[in-house]
């Protein structure tokens, strides 16, 4: 566990850290997002934006439900880092961190147009995507289009190349649409034979 982050949960009531893998990250409630970044700035020194990212944190079966933000700043003189992390449900905003880190606007416009998440100061203007884009194209719940127009180019799933027994559920990969979006490629007869 790194110091700063120790020094950080200690000094905020409402933070927990966390490790995995090595890393440790401050989990702060979203009521506490940005009392704990300008804690990390004004009293930890860490001056120096690293990122702002967003992960899905939905639970099997709840893709898109509920988001992951996690900030790394650093202490440009010891290099002592310290990873915030908190949880967005589909009503909550997030509080800008940009008025404390300049750099992180742009990573935070980012997150609202591939994720969509909703930002505290209203919606950003568009980054990445063309105007009239539909959708948000990082999020787990996200059909991709290509994957509707083209079969799946990995493996076929157990089952269907005629050689092993088909599993108990058959699952997609990410993005693959559900049998509502049209027929499944099929693979000539000839293909199945050895």
């Amino acid at each position: 566990m790194s110091a700063a982050s120790e020094a950080l949960a200690s000094r905020i009531p409402d933070a927990r850290v966390k490790t995995a893998f090595g890393q440790s990250a401050a989990h702060v409630p979203l009521h506490g997002w940005l009392p704990a970044a300008r804690h990390a700035r004004e009293e930890l020194g860490c001056a120096q934006f690293d990122w702002l990212g967003v992960e899905d944190a939905g639970r099997p079966g709840a893709a898109g439900q509920r988001h992951a933000v996690l900030l790394h700043v650093l202490d440009p003189v010891t290099k002592d880092g310290v990873l915030l992390r908190t949880e967005l449900g589909p009503d909550d905003a997030l509080p800008s961190v940009a008025g404390l880190w300049a750099g992180a606007a742009w990573h935070e416009r980012e997150a609202a147009e591939m994720f969509g998440i909703a930002l505290a100061g209203g919606e950003p203007a568009h980054l990445l995507l063309p105007d009239g884009f539909s959708g948000h194209p990082l999020r787990k719940d996200f059909v991709l289009a290509s994957r509707v127009v083209r079969p799946w180019p990995g493996r076929l799933e157990p089952g269907e190349d005629g050689t092993s027994a088909p599993s108990r559920r058959r699952t997609a990969p990410p993005g693959v649409p559900d049998p509502s979006w049209g027929p499944r490629y099929e693979r000539p007869e000839e293909d199945h034979r050895g």
